[in-house]
């Protein structure tokens, strides 16, 4: 590429992408509302600019963004005649992605690519771009895209990439979930939990969330790859999204309620592994007769 890869969005995944990016040759052109993130796209070699200017430059632009408002935000300083190729990794409100075309500059081609991974794995390439939008368009975006990551699912239209990815991040959020409840449910029991990690990642249990976010657990070292306030974000927009379409989901809620209480811990910026601090937190007392659980035994019981 001959022009330079504007970048909205200097966050955890902002940087990661701008890392890959820079890696494979690519001259970087970039943002952040806060100043104090320019310095680690200043330190991978990438241009500081200012938005206007990155506008002007780019014929690829990527916004790793927040949230849906920033999305729109980024798009409301775009140039009223548009030739970019924008692409957008955030994870937003489906509805609203797919009714930006109709609030765009003409000639932009819009490309929703919200990621499935840590920014640890984007860094490392192993993450995979969800894309939704238009043929001609997601074409354009998935050479670029392509040299990123290891994989690329072009899902639907827009609106649709975004939608897959709330489903797998709510399976994806429940695994941390499940895994930080097994870990504290074997140490309540006197296991020690390095042991029992090692024993469930050799199990039927075993998933990738126990190679990402194990040992994280187990040793309390939470620097941040994917922070417990984006999860908290994503989880209240799954919520949200399965309550427009008729939908409950009960463990979700659950684990909301937990990341909630991590961000009222102060939390709010540790990595998402840190769910099993609040899952520690909930301690339970002596059963007397009003909360006596059932039981549940099927031991000399018939039909």
């Amino acid at each position: 590429m001959n022009a330079p890869v504007g970048l909205f969005g200097l966050g955890l995944i902002g940087i990661a992408l701008a890392a890959r990016l820079r890696s494979a040759g690519v001259a970087v052109v970039g943002h952040d509302p806060d100043p104090l993130r320019h310095a680690a796209l200043s330190a991978l070699g990438g241009q500081v600019a200012a938005p206007d200017d990155i506008w002007a430059v780019a014929e690829v632009v990527i916004l790793a963004v927040y949230d849906t408002d920033q999305v729109e935000a980024v798009l409301g300083s775009a140039p009223t005649e548009g030739r970019q190729c924008v692409i957008i990794t955030s994870t937003c409100d489906p509805a609203r992605i797919a009714a930006l075309p109709g609030r765009c500059p003409p000639g932009i081609d819009l490309v929703e690519a919200p990621i499935s991974g840590t920014s640890g794995e984007v860094a490392a390439g192993s993450a995979i771009f969800l894309l939704g939008g238009e043929v001609a368009a997601v074409a354009r975006a998935t050479p670029l895209l392509s040299r990123l990551e290891r994989a690329c699912h072009h899902i639907g239209a827009l609106g649709q990439a975004g939608r897959a990815k709330l489903a797998v991040n709510l399976i994806l959020g429940l695994n941390r979930a499940a895994l930080a409840e097994g870990l504290v449910f074997g140490e309540a029991l006197g296991l020690a939990p390095k042991a029992l990690l090692e024993v469930a990642r050799d199990s039927a249990a075993a998933s990738a969330v126990m190679v990402t976010k194990g040992p994280p657990m187990v040793a309390g070292n939470f620097r941040a790859h994917g922070r417990i306030t984006q999860s908290a974000k994503d989880f209240d927009l799954i919520l949200r999204s399965a309550r427009a379409n008729g939908q409950d989901l009960p463990f979700a809620r659950t684990y909301l309620h937990m990341m909630k209480d991590c961000i009222d811990a102060g939390e709010a910026d540790l990595d998402n592994a840190a769910i099993i601090r609040a899952v520690r937190r909930a301690v339970s007392g002596p059963s007397t007769g009003a909360d006596a659980q059932p039981d549940l035994s099927t031991e000399n019981k018939t039909d």
